[in-house]
């Protein structure tokens, strides 16, 4: 590479400067008189002879001279090689030759600009099109962009942009310093383009012209040497390092902002004073500004795209400003990326080499944008014109872009355009079509590996088989997991990886971090990309496998986290994955909620140690789903030795682990009562005494049923209070306790169907947090000794005689309330939770008279996935969920509701009808709410138990 700087004009005086220091002359020295003439005349031969001698001396010694080149044919020769040295220093030597040349250089004539310069012939008139439908549908499209980004992000005209505070003052010290680069191969621009700089009402810092293996590099040398201007230089190679390379150069300035200008835009007088003060300004310091952009391709009908070139096509996009369709750019407007000519500071300019190019060919111009926004967070902007004076534009001259010198383009270069627009696209670069139209889909699964994509694969394959739903799946690409080897594990034709159509993502990653053995290319580039893609379709779940690398999961977390409508991350176990396809009948309102529950385990345990093994083993043989789960164990002051051995040494990995030990004993309903209380609205408690034995899709069945019924936006069901694991074979709450089976009772509507009781499960159940805290207000203020002294007596319960029962003032509160318990309902009554009824605190104990047959109350365990057998192989809506009463008869919700009102009209004393019991959900203190007439508080402390409806 060459650089070369025109001639300092000031190098003649400093030459001579220099020739004074060293070759002044000597001293005349007065002679001393003798009489002896003789003497005289020897010394006057003698002074002769030194003065020849010194000037033969002298001229070998002058610094034009090269004595290596000289013939020795003298004596005087070698002696002035000898002295040369002590006498002049090399270094001065130096300098003497370089002014000398200098000095010669002055003695030729100067080159004026006028002299070398050669300008394009434009003999043709601006194309303009006659085609009224395009220029309809052209104009449509840009007003429709327009408008959005009015609404959006706020457009301005350049009026308003110039009155807009910029951080550069263009006339005081604050004055912005702007190095100017005009890359050169082939045209005659490049004097008018020197002409519109050194006309600028703001003066450039540099300009650099470059000529990268241009065939005209000599006269385009020449021309910039014509103008004698030590701000313009000239920098060439032999190699041509195509439409990079004056990114590259531009990293080596020094100024604070640079401008990058094609050979074929002649910028107006005023057009960097312009610029400047939009990129000062708060709302584009961060963006790259210019005057020609493109709006990439919208989708078409069939939901593919088309080439960006498409002829005769709104969905291809816009050229703006066009003037073939007559249109210009009247405010600024952003672009998906700019052409012929890019202002930004030096600082963004980085940005364009955080990843490796698609191609060095072409295509600079949207790589640099879409990096910018990838990394960055930068717009590309089309600044608006004063079309009324022509040195606001940027591109003076627009039929300069028709001549066929260099812009013509190919089909091959079209193409490498298209895919590479096309992967900017699903890697994440938000486009204008992107941003004007939203999408909403259900799932983005993500696979590392070609191993991830067949672990994802079935569950993928049903999302994508749901009618409704959208799925699509993202993979690494490169050397981790190449696009067409994801195709062939998902049974696609490898042409999906060619396809402008949504479906699989390749973000080639692989290829960016190459042989590096730093985690940073990897995280950066899996972050950046799904930020966009997240941005771009607004999945509600992100899914992937649990044990993909940390560091990508690390980026996936954070790239999750940045949409604000709310994206989920599921981290799926890969042999839970296949037992997981109810996630695709789920609401996608309710898909976004996935991380939202915390489910704690609660177990209460005392002595029976070999109960507790089978109940912990039934528990880690269970099929989790990535959620993080507490487990707690709560034990009285019995406890024994075995038993606290076992829970020791038990070892959890789905979450902290607990221990609890009461000082004094409490009994059973001290324990089960007190084993849990929710920490907030989304804490969940899992209440397990250690008879109990759970099946491998307890879990499944628990987060399925909370999903569908309580985090979906889209379904009411406020009664449901708890879910239960157990499927009953008994009506346990009437004295007969009479045999009772839900698939043949439920068979006229479905003999699977899931139902709701107004029964709570002791056996195995799940409790919502806001009822449970009623619950705890509710025991506190009717826990009496004497079962039959509880002013709450159902009518017909046997529950009623229940002493020291826990259960007993949960089913009480949950009958004045109208509130209802999820149940399971397959053949043979196989549950998710079962019974073995072991001696404790109420089987087999002394004053406990109900003999307990195990049959009655032993359940079998599911042991195959429960969704196949559920009504159409998925849990039915909230609204056709059948309910039970207390005794097992269909009651609507409803009627449930008026039956708890009833009983708290006829048992409590309530001083005024509209007096209410509600529960601060927060510090759990019951509170009333009157009405306008506020009565007295005299009988406080019997309103306060006041359970009328809700």
């Amino acid at each position: 590479m060459r650089f070369s700087r025109n001639p300092n004009s000031r190098s003649g005086d400093f030459l001579e400067g220099m020739l004074s220091d060293y070759v002044g002359g000597k001293p005349k020295v007065k002679a001393t008189k003798n009489g002896c003439t003789w003497l005289v005349t020897a010394l006057t031969c003698l002074q002769l002879a030194f003065a020849v001698y010194a000037t033969i001396l002298l001229y070998y010694m002058s610094p034009s001279v090269d004595l290596r080149t000289k013939p020795e044919f003298t004596w005087a020769t070698r002696i002035a090689r000898n002295m040369k040295q002590f006498i002049i220093p090399p270094h001065v030597h130096g300098r003497f030759q370089e002014a000398a040349s200098i000095i010669a250089a002055e003695t030729i004539p100067s080159i004026t600009p006028s002299q070398v310069c050669e300008h394009e012939k434009i003999d043709f008139v601006q194309k303009k099109s006659n085609d009224v439908q395009m220029i309809k549908v052209k104009r449509e499209l840009y007003d429709e962009i327009l408008d959005f980004q009015s609404k959006t992000i706020g457009t301005e005209t350049l009026a308003e942009l110039m009155a807009m505070k910029s951080r550069w003052d263009m006339r005081g010290p604050n004055r912005p310093k702007v190095t100017v680069l005009l890359n050169h191969f082939k045209r005659k621009t490049l004097c008018s383009q020197l002409d519109s700089l050194l006309q600028q009402s703001l003066p450039f810092h540099q300009v650099w012209v470059l000529s990268f293996g241009s065939p005209n590099e000599h006269s385009l040398k020449s021309i910039v040497e014509s103008y004698n201007d030590s701000r313009i230089s000239f920098i060439s190679s032999s190699y041509d390092f195509k439409y990079y390379g004056r990114f590259q150069m531009a990293l080596q300035t020094e100024a604070d902002l640079v401008y990058i200008v094609d050979d074929d835009m002649i910028p107006g007088k005023k057009m960097l004073q312009i610029l400047s003060h939009v990129a000062g300004t708060e709302k584009y310091k961060n963006s790259v500004l210019g005057s020609i952009g493109r709006i990439l391709p919208f989708r078409q009908k069939d939901f593919t795209f088309p080439s960006y070139r498409k002829f005769r096509s709104k969905e291809a996009g816009l050229y703006l400003p066009d003037p073939a369709y007559d249109i210009t750019v009247q405010k600024i407007i952003q672009v998906d990326f700019l052409s012929s000519s890019w202002f930004l500071s030096a600082e963004l300019v980085k940005a364009l080499f955080i990843e490796t190019p698609f191609t060095f060919m072409t295509g600079e111009d949207l790589h640099l944008s879409y990096q910018l926004q990838k990394y960055r967070n930068a717009g590309s902007f089309v600044l608006p014109v004063d079309s009324t004076d022509k040195e606001t534009w940027g591109d003076s001259e627009h039929r300069l872009a028709y001549v066929s010198e260099t812009t013509v383009i190919f089909k091959d270069i079209v193409q490498v355009r298209d895919e590479q627009w096309w992967r900017a696209l699903t890697t994440g670069y938000v486009t204008q079509w992107a941003a004007m139209h939203p999408q909403k889909i259900d799932a983005l699964f993500y696979a590392h590996g070609v191993d991830e994509v067949k672990a994802l694969a079935p569950l993928l394959e049903k999302f994508r088989s749901s009618t409704g739903k959208k799925a699509y799946i993202v993979v690494s690409g490169g050397n981790f997991c190449p696009c067409e080897d994801a195709a062939v594990a998902l049974n696609w034709p490898k042409s999906v990886c060619k396809e402008r159509r949504f479906k699989i993502f390749d973000l080639q990653i692989g290829a960016l971090s190459g042989t590096s053995n730093s985690e940073v290319p990897v995280l950066q580039a899996v972050y950046s990309s799904m930020k966009g893609l997240i941005k771009i379709h607004n999945p509600s779940v992100i899914i992937t496998v649990t044990d993909i690398d940390s560091n990508v999961k690390k980026a996936l977390k954070m790239a999750s986290e940045t949409n604000a409508n709310g994206t989920a991350l599921v981290l799926l176990p890969r042999p839970s994955v296949s037992n997981v396809l109810w996630m695709a009948d789920l609401r996608s309102t309710a898909l976004q909620n996935w991380n939202q529950m915390r489910i704690s385990i609660n177990i209460i345990t005392q002595n029976r140690a070999l109960s507790l093994t089978r109940l912990l083993k039934s528990l880690s043989d269970a099929y989790y789903i990535g959620d993080e789960i507490s487990i707690s164990f709560n034990m009285d002051s019995k406890v024994d030795e075995a038993t606290i051995k076992l829970v020791d040494s038990f070892h959890w990995p789905h979450g902290p682990k607990t221990f609890r030990r009461r000082i004094i004993q409490g009994g059973l309903i001290r324990a089960v009562s007190e084993s849990w209380y929710p920490a907030s609205d989304d804490d969940y408690g899992l209440l397990l005494e250690d008879d109990i034995e759970v099946s491998p899709y307890y879990y499944l069945w628990i987060k399925y049923a909370l999903l569908a019924y309580h985090y979906d936006p889209q379904v009411s069901l406020p009664e449901l209070s708890s879910i239960s694991l157990y499927t009953p074979r008994l009506v346990e709450v009437v004295k007969e306790r009479p045999i009772w089976n839900a698939t043949e009772f439920f068979k006229q509507i479905h003999p699977n169907t899931p139902y709701l009781h107004q029964l709570p499960c002791s056996w195995g159940a799940v409790f919502f947090p806001k009822q449970w805290r009623e619950f705890y207000v509710y025991m506190n203020m009717r826990f009496t000794e004497d079962a039959k002294a509880n002013p709450v007596q159902i009518p017909k319960s046997r529950t009623n005689g229940w002493q020291a029962s826990w259960k007993k003032f949960l089913i009480d509160m949950m009958y004045l309330r109208g509130y209802v318990s999820l149940y399971p309902n397959f053949p043979n009554q196989a549950s998710f939770s079962t019974n073995h009824m072991e001696p404790g605190a109420h089987i087999s104990a002394k004053d406990n008279v109900v003999r307990h047959d195990k049959a009655d109350f032993e359940v079998p365990l599911l042991v195959e996935d429960f969704r196949t057998l559920l009504p159409n192989g998925k849990l039915p809506p909230a609204s056709k969920l059948p309910s039970l009463n207390l005794f097992n008869q269909p009651v609507s919700l409803k009627g449930l509701k008026a039956a708890g009102a009833k009983l708290g009209q006829d048992v409590l004393r309530c001083n005024n009808a509209t007096e209410i019991v509600t529960v601060d959900h927060i510090t759990d203190q019951d509170q009333l709410i009157f009405n306008q007439e506020r009565t007295s508080l005299e009988h406080r402390t019997d309103q306060r138990s006041s359970s009328v409806e809700d």
